[in-house]
């Protein structure tokens, strides 16, 4: 099922950098009003005056919400029906990160990133998917991740997190049928967003990150022309695509194995996060 884009009313979060920042721009000439969540007030005013000067009948709505903290999540649906009224299209695109040995990572990091990763999406989806249900038409986009379907040391509960994302988007897009509500993932790879560095990401598989890193403009166009078709899995650039497909008919011993050399490196040599 098709989803309609333009004129809609769309929920982007995560939206001051990255990712969600180029999906409001390209979404700016198309929607009828835009709603912008995230944490940095500063870089959504930024936001919205580019797009309102590109798009001067674009209605643009701010509100600043921290996802990792539960009742600014809780309080998010109302403050949004408050400022747009009805969200056409929720795009749940904020998350966070981190790469270290599980007992030498920052707890309040880890609590942080699962609260943003996991709570706030499901807080989100859960509230909107039921409005969208009651109307019988709408459209949500989870932003999950490549390490969605994967595993790695040193990653743990990021990966952990992003599974949940990705099992749980799988199965709402089953529980939606029929509904005329249309459910997506987008699974990127390496995209060139400050996401890399803050979650340490950036120093991992090196030539990976190099030869599978795409733009975020190219992500963001990758993942509205997908979630316009209605589909399930988006997953952007070639390199992520057959890294995908080796890894679904790798048995999980083999990449165990594969592992074990550089979780026993990267032991000896990280050291305890502050």
């Amino acid at each position: 099922m098709r989803v309609k884009l333009d004129g809609a009313a769309i929920l982007i979060t995560g939206a001051s950098s990255g990712i969600g920042r180029e999906m409001a721009r390209q979404l700016g000439p198309r929607c009828r009003a835009l709603v912008l969540v995230a944490r940095r007030a500063d870089r959504l005013d930024e936001l919205r005056n580019e797009l309102i000067a590109a798009s001067p009948n674009l209605q643009v709505r701010l509100v600043p919400c921290d996802l990792s903290d539960l009742a600014q999540v809780e309080r998010l649906p109302e403050q949004v029906r408050a400022a747009i009224g009805v969200v056409d299209v929720l795009i749940n695109n904020a998350g966070s990160g981190d790469a270290a040995l599980l007992e030498r990572s920052d707890w309040s990091k880890i609590s942080s990133m699962m609260m943003l990763n996991v709570n706030s999406l499901v807080c989100l989806t859960r509230h909107f998917f039921a409005e969208m249900t009651a109307r019988g038409r709408g459209a949500i986009l989870n932003v999950s991740s490549s390490f969605g379907f994967s595993i790695l040391p040193g990653f743990a509960t990021y990966l952990a997190s992003k599974h949940f994302a990705t099992a749980f988007t799988e199965t709402l897009r089953i529980e939606a049928a029929g509904t005329g509500v249309v459910i997506s993932q987008l699974c990127p790879g390496p995209v060139d967003t400050e996401f890399n560095e803050v979650s340490g990401s950036a120093e991992v598989s090196p030539t990976i990150q190099r030869l599978a890193r795409i733009t975020p403009a190219t992500c963001a166009r990758v993942a509205l022309a997908g979630l316009e078709r209605g589909r399930a899995m988006i997953v952007p650039g070639v390199i992520i695509k057959i890294l995908k497909w080796i890894l679904a008919i790798t048995p999980n011993w083999f990449i165990r194995l594969t592992l074990y050399p550089y979780a026993r490196s990267m032991r000896s040599h990280s050291t305890p996060s502050k």
